[in-house]
């Protein structure tokens, strides 16, 4: 069963089922813009992720009918530039080193840093409706929220140039033709899409998964000997889990495995 809090004044909703959790950005009446409240609900939200053993999945969402129309301007604070930027930052940096995947289930807008709080997740998942737009020159703004650093890496820096430069909207088809979104599904589809997604990767092997990931983030800046050279002193710890044994086992008995991510030297002791 789910169980549900709110965070932040109820500008975050929490909620838990079978291993996943859903995190839901909760200002419907601005399309779940991020004001200061927001931007730190959100970072502490996922700071506490971090050190949550029993979650193995994040669906990042909106409520309403928009993902995030990103960073609440309309409201202006005593507060230096730069003081504000901390905020993003905090976020970014939380979503990105999450050990766990991440989903963003994106109905409506993402624009500005509510897309690329998006495409900072492993998986996006829109509807052929949904909006995006890095709309930050239209405000006269530069890219934010790891934008900079995100849009080249999926798209290649001329996409990402016309993507910013232009400020361009574009709907969820287009952004799967560009590879910013990995899936689409009609809007009656995608809940339950997103729903058997997270569970197929909350049933997966944690500790393999959460090496995968940063195996794959990592590599995107490294050689070719540098990627096999971590993959070689990361391979060693998954042999060392319950999960690669478990995973042998179902394998030869023809079943699926069920996955812990525990210490095969705790298995053993148990048995004993």
């Amino acid at each position: 069963m789910a169980d549900s809090a709110d965070t932040g004044d109820d500008v975050l909703l929490t909620s838990d089922r079978d291993g996943v959790r859903t995190l839901t950005l909760n200002r419907p009446e601005r399309k779940n813009a991020l004001d200061a409240r927001s931007w730190v609900a959100l970072a502490d939200a996922l700071r506490e992720l971090k050190r949550d053993r029993d979650v193995r999945a994040l669906i990042l969402t909106g409520a309403g009918d928009a993902f995030c129309s990103g960073a609440d301007i309309s409201v202006p604070e005593d507060v230096h530039p730069r003081y504000k930027l901390d905020r993003l930052t905090d976020v970014a940096l939380a979503l990105h080193e999450l050990a766990i995947p991440t989903i963003a289930k994106v109905r409506g807008v993402a624009v500005g840093a509510g897309w690329n709080l998006a495409l900072g997740c492993d998986l996006v998942v829109a509807t052929p409706e949904s909006r995006f737009c890095q709309i930050f020159t239209k405000r006269g703004l530069s890219v934010d929220l790891g934008g900079s650093w995100l849009l080249p890496k999926l798209v290649g820096l001329q996409q990402a140039k016309r993507l910013v430069l232009l400020a361009d909207m574009i709907d969820g088809t287009e952004a799967h033709g560009l590879g910013l979104v990995t899936w689409v599904r009609a809007a009656d589809e995608i809940d339950g899409f997103v729903d058997d997604l997270a569970r197929r990767l909350a049933d997966g092997p944690p500790y393999a998964l959460a090496q995968s990931k940063a195996l794959l983030n990592d590599g995107a800046d490294a050689t070719l000997r540098q990627a096999l050279a971590n993959e070689a002193r990361a391979q060693p710890g998954n042999f060392a889990t319950a999960d690669s044994r478990e995973a042998y086992a179902a394998f030869a008995t023809r079943r699926e495995p069920e996955f812990t991510g525990r210490w095969a030297s705790y298995e053993r002791e148990q048995e004993q």
